[in-house]
């Protein structure tokens, strides 16, 4: 196939070999700078830059003694927890409704749901200050920061449940309503089996975009601080190593939460797999 590619074009090698290094220097501009931050965690001087005057693990022991950062991190992780049961459950409660009602102008209402992803979120930082402070008469807090993020990550859940469902065939349902199972045991035995992929790659982009959320925070977490805003903070002193230590955590963690969701997505899978066969064989035998 390479021969008759340069029969055609004899310049087809070389064009091979300039997409190859193109797409390498792409890859190297993406992740140079994750590489960058991992390295200097390691560094033992305080300035965060190159070179680097040794090696030292010193930097993720000082993260074990730091009680600033360690609230910081509970304040997110606590955040990100209600943010991701909040959205997922409205996201995936506002996907059926938008899918399978017959509404009028379906473009429409999509535009107006997924609404929040088009705005700035400067936007809508104050518009949640403003409504929260002068209208509600609540003070800027973790309980408001939750609020504001879960409207930013709703309409992304929406999205990504709504795609799934409309992939679904129905006849599965109404299959499973000839044999006499009511609505509740479609939607959990029938319904869920089938979208639960969508809903947890829903949740996992939920946490993800709570994770490093710091715009609409910023105006509507009062004293509280998460990470990002940390972070932040620490930009006006000189960040050390330290951060570079926390975030080199944070990725691998991250990599760690994916590589266990996708392992338990294919237990889960594989043993539905050994049920339906284990059916299969028993309606043979009988």
């Amino acid at each position: 196939m390479a021969h008759d590619t340069e029969v055609v074009n004899p310049r087809a090698k070389l064009t091979r070999t300039l997409l190859s290094v193109y797409g390498v220097c792409i890859y190297i501009f993406l992740f140079a700078p994750i590489g960058v931050m991992i390295a200097l965690s390691f560094n033992t001087s305080h300035v965060v830059g190159f070179p680097m005057t040794g090696f030292t693990l010193n930097w993720y022991q000082v993260l074990t003694q730091n009680a600033t950062i360690q609230g910081a991190l509970a304040n997110t992780l606590w955040v990100a927890t209600w943010v991701v049961i909040l959205a997922t459950v409205i996201g995936t409660a506002a996907a059926f409704p938008l899918v399978r009602a017959q509404i009028k102008y379906p473009a429409a209402v999509r535009v107006f749901v997924t609404l929040p992803i088009m705005i700035p979120g400067l936007l809508i930082g104050v518009a949640i200050l403003v409504l929260s402070t002068n209208i509600l008469h609540l003070q800027p807090s973790l309980p408001i920061a939750v609020i504001g993020q879960t409207v930013l990550a709703t309409p992304f859940v929406i999205l990504v449940v709504s795609s799934r469902l409309e992939t679904l065939d129905r006849n599965y349902e109404r299959a499973a309503a000839d044999l006499g199972a009511g609505p509740v045991k479609r939607f959990v035995f029938v319904i869920l089996p089938l979208i639960y992929p969508g809903i947890v790659a829903a949740a996992l982009m939920a946490f993800t975009l709570s994770l490093d959320e710091f715009v609409v925070t910023n105006f509507i977490i009062g004293s509280d601080q998460t990470l990002p805003i940390y972070i932040y903070s620490q930009l006006k002193f000189g960040i050390t190593p330290e951060v570079n230590a926390l975030a080199t955590l944070m990725l691998f963690a991250t990599i760690a939460l994916i590589g266990v969701t996708a392992l338990a997505l294919k237990l889960i899978k594989m043993l539905t797999g050994r049920k339906v066969r284990k059916a299969q064989l028993e309606e043979q035998n009988a």
